[in-house]
């Protein structure tokens, strides 16, 4: 069967005119809706509700948050001006406290308010560089789909788990954009996606966007992962990151330190693709990184839907750590990364800056 993509752009951040529009992922994939942010608190809200999601992603929302903040921040001198603005943006960096890029990119839109010497250059100054973030972001993901595509087997079969694709960033992909770049080289395989409990965004978002590129893609449960790679169906299992520590510990979707271990296991490469914005070289290992457990509906029902009984107890950890130790390589803009990571991480980090 040939396949023929859509060539057709996700972009899930949008700033026109005042104000930021946000593709809503809880409705995706049977409806397309985009939300209007016009203040601070509902892109707070957006971000806190899984309506925008992926690192990336929340950490580009987070820089336009922190510029409606500053649209919004009627003081008429510095000092007062940044004293609100730093209150609003420690609120913008903590509505997801485990994806790194988000506080990250509030550091830096503050570091330029500082730098301002009124308000009303600080507001734009603000906008200038949310909307530089995002472009930066989009050329991130393609260098670094162009750096990871040689590691994509022709004829063979990935498996990824979440989603990793432009919905996750201001556009292209992590994960998702090695695989873009591979198929766009002439490089063919297939897909297998993960459902992703509890979110299902390997179901909903995940096979949307590979429907939408034309890649060959099958979904399965989470759990039938370790059964089709003891078959030999697995070639390569690749993921994107929420959180990398300075020694290369991983923390992605709940369920992805199983995929690596049972990668592993089956001596299949397990590959993680994030931007270096993703790289926290402050948090040494993944035992420092925060863990998010969100509300128990999530587990207990799907959708609108109760599938457990009411009252029971419920544990919702959404993210897990995979060790350094069961990753083979970590694919960044600047090049892919092999342990000892922290090495690596710091000579990309020094090239970026030239």
């Amino acid at each position: 069967m040939t396949y023929h993509a859509r060539m057709r752009d996700i972009e899930p951040i949008r700033w026109q005119d005042d104000h930021l529009l946000l593709l809503d992922q809880t409705r995706l994939p049977q409806v397309e809706q985009w939300i209007t942010v016009r203040h601070c608190r509902d892109a707070v809200s957006a971000i806190r509700e899984m309506r925008v999601r992926g690192a990336p992603a929340i950490g580009v929302t987070g820089a336009f948050a922190v510029a409606l903040a500053a649209q919004d921040n009627p003081s008429k001198t510095m000092p007062t001006f940044l004293r609100t603005l730093e209150a609003a943006a420690e609120a913008v960096a903590a509505a997801r406290p485990t994806a790194v890029n988000l506080g990250w990119a509030v550091a830096r839109c503050l570091e330029v308010a500082r730098q301002c010497s009124s308000p009303a250059e600080a507001r734009v100054r603000l906008l200038e560089e949310a909307c530089l973030l995002q472009v930066e972001d989009v050329r991130a993901n393609k260098a670094l789909g162009a750096h990871g595509a040689a590691l994509i087997p022709d004829g063979g079969t990935v498996l990824t788990h979440c989603n990793a694709g432009a919905l996750a960033t201001a556009g292209y992909g992590t994960a998702l954009g090695v695989i873009r770049a591979a198929w766009d080289e002439g490089t063919r395989f297939s897909m297998l996606c993960t459902e992703t409990r509890p979110w299902l965004q390997g179901a909903r978002l995940t096979m949307w966007e590979l429907q939408q590129l034309g890649i060959p893609a099958s979904l399965i449960v989470d759990s039938a992962a370790a059964s089709l790679m003891s078959r030999g169906e697995v070639q390569v299992v690749l993921v994107g990151a929420d959180r990398i520590a300075a020694n290369g510990d991983v923390a992605n979707k709940i369920g992805t330190y199983s995929l690596a271990v049972l990668a592993k296991s089956h001596d299949i490469p397990f590959y993680v693709a994030a931007t270096l914005s993703t790289v926290d070289m402050d948090t040494q290992s993944g035992e420092a990184i925060p863990i998010e457990e969100r509300g128990a509906s999530e587990v207990t029902n799907v959708a609108d839907h109760a599938v457990a009984p009411e009252g029971i107890s419920v544990r919702n950890p959404v993210f897990d750590v995979t060790p350094f130790s069961y990753v083979t390589a970590i694919v960044t803009e600047q090049g892919v990364a092999r342990a000892p990571y922290a090495p690596a991480f710091r000579r990309f980090a020094n090239r970026a800056r030239r």
